[in-house]
C-alpha cells in the first residue's frame, strides 16, 4: 500500500532502526553517572549531539535534545521571548506557521504580549519587505518556517534573517519539513525540528540557540540538556534521530531529483486528468516531495477515504478532515480552496509506478464523490430570465454551498447575481476561491439572518 503521507511522519529509515536496537543496549544507563554504564550512555548522547549539530550547522553546545519537534518550539519561543523582555513583548510570525508557533504566539497574546501575523501570496510564501515593516522597535523575537507543511512552498529564510539582523531581532525557523532535504539557509539566531519528520523516531525534537540570542529557560529548573529540556534524556531514540539525520542528509541530493520529478509529473497531470481542480503552492520554490491540490464539488474526508481503500495513504487540510471543521489557516491565509484539500508527499524510495497508480485511480475517485455530492456535471451555463437568485445552502457544510452555487450561476444572465446564503465557516474562503477558478466575479459578504450572505456576479 503505497504511503503518500511522508510530510507528517516518514517511515522509520533503516539506519534509524539499526541504531535504536544497537543503542537498546548500550544506552539504557543514567548519562549523569560517573560509572562505566553511565559514561557509555554519555558518549553516545555525546555523538549524536555532535552529529546533529553537523547536520543543522550550529555547535554541539548550541543543540538541545526535546521530547519532540513542537515542544522546541514551545521552548524556543517562551525562552527567546522571556530573555529579551526588556526589549519589548511584541512578536513578529508568518501567518502560514505550523500550529505549534501559532498556539506559542496566541498564549504570548493571552499573557499580554502583542503579536503581528504577516500575510503570505497566494503561492504561501511571505514577502521579505512586507516581513521587514513588521518588524518594531519591541519586537523581541520573529518566527519563519523554512518551509511550509501543507504546500511545500518554500521561504525567504536568508532576505528575512538579514533583516532580522539589521533590525537586531533574533529570528527561529521551524525546519522540520527542510531539515532532512538539505541545509537551511544561513542566519536564523533559533532552530527547530522533528526526527519523525526525517525517518527518525518520534518523540525526538532538536532545539539551537545561537551563542549570543538572550534565552531565559521558562518553567522548574532542571539539570539536564543545559537546564532547556527537563528530564531523563531518551538516548536510544536521540540516537537513532541523529544517525537517520545523516543518512537522509547524504541520500538527498540524489533522492531530491527523482522525487521532484515524480512530484512534477502529479502537479502536471492532475490538471489535466481532472476537471476543476488547483494545486497550490510555489511551483518552483518547494520542498521537492510535496504536492497539493484542491478539488471542486469535493467533501475532502469522502476522497481520502476512498484514496484509502484503493490503497493510497494521503492526508489533507480541508475543513471536512478537521476536528474544528473550520478551514486550514494555511490555505485561508493564502486564499486558496479548502474544499476536496489532498496533500501528497512522497517518502524516499517511492516507486514511480505507485505514482503513475495514484494518478490512474484519482479522476474515477472524484468524479464517484462528485456524482454521488450531486455536483454539476458540466461547466456549460445557459442563460435565463432572473436577474438574482438566491441559494439557501443553512446547515449545509462544503463543499454543498459551492456545489449549490455552482448549479444555478447559469441561471442568471451575464452581469446577474447569486447570492448563497450559508452558516460554514469553509464558504467564507471557499466561495471566493470557485470565483477566482471560474472566473467569476465575488462581490462580498453580507450579513444575514443566520450566517452570511456571499454575493456572486456572473461575467461569462
Amino acid at each position: 500500500m503505497p504511503y503518500f503521507d511522508a510530510a507528517s511522519a516518514a517511515p522509520l529509515h533503516p539506519v534509524a532502526r539499526q541504531a535504536l536496537l544497537a543503542a537498546l543496549d548500550e544506552g539504557w544507563a543514567d548519562p549523569a553517572r560517573l560509572y562505566r554504564e553511565g559514561r557509555r550512555a554519555r558518549l553516545l548522547l555525546d555523538a549524536a549531539r555532535e552529529a546533529a549539530a553537523e547536520a543543522v550547522g550550529c555547535r554541539p553546545d548550541e543543540l538541545t535534545f526535546t521530547s519532540s519537534g513542537t515542544r522546541a518550539v514551545h521552548a524556543g519561543i517562551s525562552g527567546a521571548l522571556a530573555g529579551r523582555r526588556r526589549v519589548g513583548r511584541h512578536l513578529a510570525v508568518s501567518a502560514v506557521e505550523h500550529s505549534s508557533v501559532l498556539h506559542s504566539a496566541a498564549d504570548h497574546e493571552g499573557r499580554g504580549g502583542s503579536v503581528t501575523e504577516v500575510p503570505v501570496d497566494r503561492s504561501g510564501a511571505v514577502s521579505p519587505a512586507a516581513y521587514g515593516a513588521a518588524l518594531r522597535e519591541d519586537t523581541a523575537l520573529a518566527c519563519l518556517q523554512s518551509a511550509n507543511h501543507e504546500v511545500g512552498t518554500e521561504q525567504p529564510v536568508a532576505e528575512v534573517a538579514e533583516l532580522c539582523r539589521t533590525a537586531g531581532v533574533p529570528l527561529l525557523v521551524d525546519a522540520a519539513q527542510s531539515l532532512g532535504q538539505g541545509p537551511v539557509p544561513a542566519g536564523w539566531s533559533l532552530l527547530a525540528a522533528s526526527a519523525h519528520k526525517w525517518g527518525g523516531p518520534a518523540g525526538v525534537g532538536l532545539l539551537a540557540v545561537r551563542k549570543g540570542v538572550r534565552f531565559a529557560v521558562q518553567g522548574p529548573a532542571d539539570e539536564r540538556e543545559s537546564g532547556r529540556a527537563a528530564g531523563f534524556e531518551n538516548i536510544p531514540a536521540i540516537v537513532a534521530a541523529a544517525a537517520s539525520l545523516r543518512a537522509v542528509r547524504a541520500e538527498a541530493a540524489a533522492e531530491s531529483v527523482r522525487l521532484r520529478a515524480l512530484v512534477d509529473r502529479i502537479r502536471s497531470r492532475v490538471p489535466a486528468l481532472v476537471p476543476d481542480v488547483e494545486v497550490v503552492g510555489d511551483p518552483v520554490r518547494r520542498l521537492p516531495h510535496l504536492v497539493t491540490f484542491s478539488c471542486l464539488y469535493v467533501d475532502g474526508e469522502t476522497l481520502l477515504h476512498e484514496l484509502d481503500r484503493a490503497g493510497f495513504s494521503v492526508s489533507s487540510g480541508s475543513s471536512c478532515t478537521s476536528s474544528t471543521l473550520t478551514p486550514s489557516h494555511v490555505l485561508k491565509a493564502m486564499g486558496a480552496l479548502s474544499e476536496g484539500n489532498v496533500r501528497v508527499s512522497l517518502p524516499a524510495g517511492t516507486a514511480e509506478e505507485d505514482v503513475d497508480r495514484f494518478l490512474d485511480v484519482l479522476p474515477g475517485l472524484v468524479a464517484g464523490v462528485r456524482e454521488k455530492l450531486g455536483a454539476p456535471a458540466a461547466a456549460a451555463p445557459f442563460p435565463g430570465p432572473a436577474a438574482a437568485l438566491v441559494v439557501d445552502a443553512l446547515g449545509r457544510r462544503c463543499p454543498v454551498p459551492v456545489i449549490e452555487l455552482a448549479k444555478v450561476i447559469g441561471e442568471v444572465p451575464v452581469g446577474g447575481t447569486v447570492t448563497v446564503l450559508s452558516d460554514d465557516e469553509a464558504a467564507r474562503l471557499d466561495i471566493p476561491a470557485w470565483c477566482v477558478m471560474r472566473e467569476q466575479e465575488y462581490v462580498g459578504e453580507e450579513p444575514a439572518d443566520r450566517g452570511s450572505a456571499y454575493v456572486v456576479r456572473r461575467l461569462s
